[in-house]
């Protein structure tokens, strides 16, 4: 599906109370709204019967069959083996609990190779580990004119040392989506590790792990339709060799060595239930696999026509500078008004029921390569997005930037 005369928006939008209040929200880069489905999921999980996981009881057996349940529906969502998913509190808890197990086996003339590209999530863990066992920090630069982050780049930083490369596959500031593929063919051939932001990819995109050439691959439910805990999908055979701290009576199984503690199952329940919500979008997709291949592809097609309505009528005001200029991108735009503080425009848009925030959204290394202190207003389209949406929003904001 690739026409966004087959996507329903407004069947999508009737799944969402959020949306009955009149808000356009633009701000799914920093967390979606929530389907009712994925709401009631949540609620049936926390009043059913629930105890910890096992075979004895119905409610062990609830929790065991919500966590497999999970795994198996991100290793849909992922393209990705369902024994390598790890659960957690968010991506850069789990970023940073794996950055510190892995530098375990780092030491002084040890490469790890970060990107400023990057949202901090996916930088300072990095940087925290490799300098608190003495190993080198090297910085891959996009290009601030195009936005784009040329393989090449990080290329020149590999070498025989290199032990881990942590890039994003798309900016939450930029909406820059790098050649992750030709990244990771680059840093295989030196034998290092990638390790993939998808926080900002993976709403917008159909995901195969193995294809993009991941090691590991972090996101974040509550960026595409569910509850708020993040996940990463690693290769089975690389969890099983790293020994993370943990508890010594807890599981020493792969992959609950990585899970502290007992698991969110409501949380994982929502997770599942939004990976099924996406995978119907489009009606008769078959397997929850080929279902999320054809949605995705249809949001994306209404995402990107969307997209484009909305930047051909801010490149139209008078000026405006848009900093999302990169070929291949999500549906993210950041832009800057001259005469107007970020901030007051957020706060007009907000005044007048659109939530399009501004800042600089942890993206903290790319915001200093621009010159953005205060950041950009980020404008973010997202599955429930509408032509009424986007309405609202240009109005709104033609109306304030050309006072």
């Amino acid at each position: 599906m690739t026409s966004s005369t087959t996507y329903d928006v407004e069947a999508v939008r009737a799944h969402f109370p959020a949306l009955a209040g009149g808000t356009a929200y633009f701000d799914g880069p920093g967390g979606s709204q929530t389907p009712d489905v994925v709401a009631q999921a949540i609620y049936d999980v926390m009043t059913g019967p629930l105890s910890n996981q096992g075979a004895n009881t119905p409610a062990e057996r609830n929790a065991a069959a919500t966590v497999d349940g999970a795994r198996r529906a991100l290793g849909d969502l992922l393209g990705a083996d369902p024994s390598g998913i790890v659960f957690g509190r968010s991506m850069t808890q789990l970023t940073m609990d794996l950055a510190r197990t892995m530098a375990k086996d780092w030491g002084p003339g040890d490469e790890v190779v970060v990107t400023r590209l990057d949202h901090d999530g996916n930088v300072r863990p990095w940087v925290i580990a490799a300098e608190a066992v003495g190993a080198t920090v090297r910085w891959a630069d996009f290009d601030p004119a195009t936005a784009e982050l040329d393989p090449a780049v990080i290329g020149d930083l590999l070498s025989d040392r290199t032990r881990l490369v942590a890039v994003t596959a798309a900016s939450n500031l930029l909406g820059t989506m790098p050649d992750i593929r030709g990244i990771a063919d680059l840093v295989h051939r030196t034998d290092a590790l990638l390790y993939v932001d998808g926080v900002h990819y993976t709403p917008h995109a159909f995901v195969d792990v193995t294809a993009l050439g991941a090691d590991f691959y972090a996101c974040s439910p509550y960026k595409f339709l569910g509850p708020h805990c993040g996940v990463v999908a690693g290769r089975f055979e690389l969890l099983e060799n790293l020994r993370p701290d943990k508890l010594a009576p807890s599981s020493d199984q792969v992959p609950e060595r990585f899970e502290l503690g007992t698991l969110p199952y409501e949380l994982m329940a929502g997770t599942t239930a939004a990976i099924d919500f996406l995978a119907s979008l489009v009606p008769g997709g078959g397997s929850r696999r080929s279902g999320l291949e054809v949605s995705l592809a249809a949001v994306g097609a209404h995402e990107a026509r969307l997209g484009t309505r909305v930047e051909e009528a801010l490149a139209a005001l008078p000026g405006t500078t848009l900093w999302s200029r990169a070929a291949r991108r999500t549906p993210t735009l950041l832009a800057t008004f001259d005469g107007h503080a970020v901030a007051d425009v957020y706060a007009h848009l907000g005044r007048n029921g659109v939530n399009a925030p501004a800042g600089t959204f942890y993206a903290y290394e790319a915001a200093r390569l621009l010159g953005l202190d205060e950041g950009g207003l980020r404008i973010g389209l997202a599955a429930y997005t509408s032509d009424a949406d986007v309405d609202r929003l240009l109005d709104v904001l033609t109306d304030y930037v050309t006072r």
